[in-house]
């Protein structure tokens, strides 16, 4: 997040505009120089390049997206996951009434439910904690199922006997299975491997056998004013989230906390704050 402070002739803002500075950027053209190809074409600020924990930044106009005063300062730090939630509905390529799983209940995979339930598909969100799920109706999924022996059975009860017309994967949720959402789904379905998690194995057999179409969405910026608008239509509720605001002070030991506890504390979003 940030304000402008000032501004060039072109693509001039207010000052004091209030902004969204984009996390992924594309990596540097390098002209005519050989090209490393295992590198990514995408840059993760912090992680890849440079972030933003300064007072003062000077940027190219792309690299951030003006912020309307419906969108608050939290949601608006949530817009990222809704980008990533709209490439993957939009890869799923699903139709209206049509049947869809999404596996991991997380902050993105129940934003990516409530897209889908905006768009008029039918999300099912499976899961293998019970109380994530349970969350997750108090957020507006009404389809949602353990990753059991019983899964199949209960998607069969739900869609009239068939399996379903698309999956994703979120791939954050690491307690779930990576090949669940070929399981799940019908012959010839598009499936969307989806989220920054690079590091998982998944057995394909189930792809082939089924002829599924498989893609992979990460990060992007691209899309960014799109979500503001989906944000401000309604398309995505925060409400049932928790924003808890931590002083850099505090923040070591709350990182500490995360990688001995990753999943714990679902409900709430901490966002810390240089102010």
């Amino acid at each position: 997040m940030g304000l402008v402070a000032e501004g060039s002739a072109v693509n001039f803002l207010p000052k004091g505009t209030r902004v969204l500075l984009h996390a992924v950027l594309p990596a540097p053209d390098t002209g005519t120089a050989k090209k490393d190809f295992s590198e990514s074409d995408e840059l993760l600020c912090g992680r890849t390049a440079d972030g933003y924990m300064r007072d003062l930044l000077y940027l190219d106009p792309r690299d951030f997206t003006p912020l309307p005063e419906s969108v608050s300062d939290e949601s608006a730090l949530l817009l990222h996951h809704v980008s990533i939630a709209k490439a993957a509905a939009d890869k799923l390529g699903v139709r209206k009434g049509q049947h869809v799983a999404v596996v991991g209940a997380n902050v993105l995979g129940i934003l990516l439910c409530q897209l889908l339930i905006y768009q008029q598909a039918a999300p099912i969100l499976i899961d293998t904690d019970r109380a994530r799920l349970e969350f997750a109706r108090t957020c507006g999924v009404y389809y949602t199922m353990e990753a059991d022996e019983h899964l199949l059975d209960n998607i069969a009860s739900v869609t009239g006997g068939r399996l379903v017309s698309g999956a994703v994967y979120v791939t954050s949720a690491r307690r779930n299975d990576p090949a669940l959402p070929f399981s799940v789904c019908a012959h010839g379905a598009n499936v969307v491997l989806c989220g920054s998690r690079e590091d998982f194995d998944v057995n394909f057999a189930a792809a082939f056998r089924k002829q599924l179409s498989v893609f992979c969405v990460s990060g992007r910026s691209e899309n960014l004013e799109a979500s503001v608008n989906l944000m401000v239509s309604g398309a995505v509720d925060l409400s049932c989230f928790n924003f808890r605001t931590v002083k850099p002070e505090d923040a070591q030991a709350l990182l500490e906390n995360y990688f001995v506890s990753p999943d714990r504390d679902f409900k709430e979003i901490n966002v810390v704050t240089l102010i």
